[in-house]
């Protein structure tokens, strides 16, 4: 059975043994016993992946096949690779893998079944298998029963290093990606995430060419009571996790999701969260996650009493942790919710101008979901000595194959055909920039996500902001007033309209340089400068 996996997989013959669709506790077990990292005091299999922490956004490239050349939207984030260059990295990976002894786990990505796809990963670590094991959605005995061919393979091979002279890769590592032979591979590179981001840039070229699913780097709760959805897009630091992680609603996913028809659905199985810092009380829900069963990367351990200190970054600031959603205590298990009522976009505003709370419209809905905004501070890289402004197209640029306005118009007529409400909450600074003003509050964060999930945001006033063109609430309940106009928490009104122009112009400089084939409706609902 197992070498007909294989078969299919592209790998026709094995000297090591094959251990297909394993236990957690095989993987568990089979991890340690080939010191690929350890336990921890709370039971999770934590490994340190070396040299790469993080994704390599260098080292990933699309197979320029005939069949996508046209569709592609090439560039420095979607860069092609020859087929020839493929083929031999392939053969070599294939030659490999097929002495070593291999884990090899079936599974889905996209709980909702009509709009699935069946990835079978063939790994030669314990420990990665475990990872994908719990990250995908895994499928029941009878679907298992019936799997047949996958429609994609990945194979991983993180010991084998390549010498980019000879593949023509930038690196030792590559993460290829070819839609003509149904195939992902991932060599040089233990950090897990590789394998997961390509597997979603995978499914974000095919749900949209093949089934008409917008695919969304986002979280996604639910109302247990009337069944309603709300999407949160958001990039790293702007609380898109933990706003999202509300424990009065259901959670159905905290990263990648498919916006089809009859409503949203998980893409994966499990949660894949930064471990960096977290607490009990900070992230009760994610801390309590990292038992037996989740996978760790990078989280420095006790030698002796095992214990992990989440507070240390000297191996890297990305530590991470993967657990099943049912970890979460109040996750939707069907991995899928109703159309989303609520579409909430989250920027963290280091420039300490955008309001906290404001209303978009179909054309500045589209503007701000192509533009993707938030801000760097000083202290997060090297060199950084004030706000630094980052445009991640789509909240998502470095995993959407297509070109950037095709997935904006199919948010656009979703958010129009099924009367979505999108909202712009700046979870960043008011009263002046980073290092004059201060975080919003989390409790006043907290209480405009709640009004605009429940509706009573619209019982507001609203008023125009004329550098921003968005339009802004003058209450929301549980937030002073005065801290919904953002220039009424500088103590200098010019100075906050000098920044503010200066934002403003980063937003129309992006738009113009990036998106030249915008659409003047949309483009006129950007900021006015």
């Amino acid at each position: 059975m197992s070498n007909d996996v294989l078969t299919a997989c592209g790998i026709p013959s094995c000297d090591g043994t094959v251990t297909l669709d394993a236990s957690v506790a095989v993987l568990a077990e089979q991890a340690l016993k080939r010191g690929e990292g350890t336990f921890s005091s709370t039971g999770s299999f934590v490994v340190n992946t070396g040299a790469y922490t993080g994704r390599s956004p260098k080292d990933r490239f699309i197979v320029d096949t005939p069949d996508v050349h046209d569709r592609i939207a090439w560039g420095d984030v979607n860069m092609p690779f020859t087929e020839e260059g493929y083929a031999k990295v392939k053969e070599t990976i294939v030659d490999y893998l097929s002495k070593r002894d291999l884990f090899v786990v079936r599974a889905f990505a996209g709980a909702n079944r009509a709009h699935a796809r069946k990835f079978t990963v063939v790994c030669e670590s314990a420990a990665q298998a475990l990872f994908v094991h719990q990250l995908l959605v895994r499928p029941t005995a009878d679907e298992m029963a019936a799997y047949g061919d996958p429609d994609f393979v990945v194979l991983a091979a993180p010991e084998l290093k390549l010498d980019p002279k000879v593949f023509g890769t930038h690196s030792e590592a590559v993460v290829l990606i070819n839609f003509a032979d149904r195939t992902i591979l991932v060599a040089g590179s233990k950090y897990a995430g590789e394998i997961k981001k390509s597997i979603f840039s995978v499914m974000n070229y095919l749900l949209p060419t093949e089934d008409g699913v917008l695919p969304m780097h986002s979280s996604c709760n639910t109302d247990p009571q009337t069944g309603e959805t709300a999407v949160f897009f958001g990039l790293s630091g702007t609380g898109k996790t933990t706003l999202s992680a509300d424990p009065n609603r259901k959670l159905v996913g905290d990263d990648e999701h498919g916006w089809a028809d009859e409503g949203v659905f998980n893409l994966e199985g499990g949660c894949y969260a930064k471990a960096i810092n977290i607490s009990h009380e900070t992230e009760p829900q994610i801390y309590e996650a990292i038992k037996f069963g989740s996978y760790t990367e990078n989280v420095v351990i006790d030698p002796e009493t095992r214990e992990p200190d989440y507070f240390d970054g000297s191996l890297t600031e990305n530590t991470r942790t993967a657990y099943p959603v049912e970890f979460i205590p109040n996750a939707e298990l069907t991995g899928c919710g109703s159309v989303p009522s609520v579409v909430i976009f989250l920027t963290a505003d280091a420039f300490g101008v955008l309001p906290p709370i404001s209303r978009l419209d179909k054309n500045g809905a589209m503007y701000h979901f192509i533009s993707g905004f938030t801000s760097k501070v000083a202290g997060t890289e090297r060199g950084i000595k004030e706000p630094q402004p980052t445009f991640s197209t789509l909240f998502g640029e470095p995993f959407m194959p297509l070109d950037p306005l095709e997935y904006t118009r199919m948010f656009g007529e979703r958010m129009e055909r099924f009367d979505t409400r999108v909202y712009l909450i700046n979870t960043g600074w008011s009263g002046g920039p980073y290092g004059t003003g201060k975080r919003m509050k989390l409790k006043y964060t907290r209480a405009m996500v709640t009004a605009a999930l429940n509706g009573t945001i619209e019982e507001s006033e609203f008023v125009r902001d004329p550098i921003f063109n968005v339009d802004v609430p003058k209450t929301c309940h549980g937030v002073p007033s005065n801290l919904l106009i953002p220039r009424n928490t500088w103590s200098n009104g010019q100075a906050f309209d000098a920044t503010a122009i200066r934002l403003a112009q980063m937003f129309v400089q992006n738009a113009a340089q990036k998106y030249p084939e915008m659409s003047q409706e949309v483009r006129a609902a950007g900021p006015i400068v």
